[in-house]
């Protein structure tokens, strides 16, 4: 059966050449389908440059009459010669960043508390009282004239020295003594009196003491025209 080994192997060998030439086929194909993408971009470029054309000389034709060519050559001399500041605004842009890095951590700690801290004034009606100032203020700039304002503030930096004399812990001490006094006082010992029973009552200790004080008083009293005109 030689014949029939023989078609065999011709048959084989065919067969082999068939995938071989199947083969590249497929490599064909594939190497072209790219170019057949390519292709089908072109055709609709194509179809679109008619179009943008068209709409780009239309756009142009309404700015001609405020653009020229020589605007573009300005503005590159322009920003050529503002290169130098152009770099300096960046490094400072790249500063104020560092900086806001910086500062970040410190606001989230720090708004926080500035919340609170106005929270807690506003409880305690400090605004409030910012208000009603301001309102005080109005009512008295729609009141008095400028002078008559100067007059006042002169009147409440006195007032502010008066004050602070008050508060003095001597001051303090006899305002004390002295709101004390009528709680003291035994109305019931308070009788009619003549000359002569005043007599026998200016012999006791607490009634003389008294007097000294009433003397006291009454040379302070006798000082107040010489002080007075002094400041004068």
């Amino acid at each position: 059966m030689p014949g029939e080994d023989l078609i065999l192997e011709r048959l084989a060998k065919i067969e082999e050449k068939l995938d071989r030439l199947a083969a590249l086929e497929q490599r064909l194909d594939e190497f072209a389908r790219p170019w057949d993408s390519l292709a089908d971009l072109g055709r609709d470029v194509s179809l679109l440059v008619g179009p943008a054309a068209k709409l780009l000389t239309e756009e142009l034709a309404e700015v001609e009459t405020g653009f020229q060519l020589e605007d573009i050559l300005t503005m590159l001399k322009q920003l050529l010669l503002s290169f130098r500041h152009l770099t300096w605004a960046l490094e400072q842009l790249e500063n104020l960043i560092d900086l806001w890095h910086d500062l970040e951590p410190l606001l989230k700690v720090a708004v926080p508390h500035l919340i609170d801290k106005l929270d807690e004034m506003e409880q305690q009606g400090i605004f409030r009282i910012n208000k009603a100032m301001l309102g005080m203020y109005a009512k008295l700039a729609a009141t008095y004239t400028a002078e008559d304002i100067d007059a006042i503030g002169d009147g409440f930096v006195r007032m502010h020295g008066l004050i602070r004399k008050l508060a003095e812990p001597e001051m303090i001490d006899f305002l004390e003594k002295l709101s004390n006094l009528p709680t003291s006082i035994d109305l019931a010992q308070a009788k009619p009196t003549d000359p002569v029973g005043l007599m026998f009552r200016m012999m006791h200790k607490d009634a003389r003491q008294g007097l000294g004080v009433a003397v006291e008083m009454t040379k302070a009293l006798g000082r107040l025209p010489q002080a007075a005109g002094k400041k004068v």
